[in-house]
């Protein structure tokens, strides 16, 4: 599974190492990404999802059903 979150679309950056002598080597940033489930209301039903820090503030803001229905209109979230 791919390091994405599917409710914002977040995925790793990539950026430079740098030591003190400044000598820089490719390395990634992470997301923070949780596996969390939801009860679903609407559907009656768990589901499962990758989602990050920001995707949890977000799906508490404006709720599941608002959040999963704005990323499958964006194409993030994926089966």
């Amino acid at each position: 599974m791919s390091k994405i979150c599917q409710i914002t679309g977040k995925k790793a950056m990539v950026g430079n190492n740098v030591s003190h002598s400044k000598r820089r080597t490719k390395r990634t940033f992470d997301v923070n990404l949780f596996t969390k489930k939801f009860f679903w209301v609407e559907q009656d039903t768990w589901i499962s999802l990758n989602v990050s820090a920001a995707g949890l503030r977000t799906i508490n803001k404006v709720g599941l059903d608002a959040a999963i229905k704005k990323a499958s209109e964006k194409g993030y979230l994926y089966a």
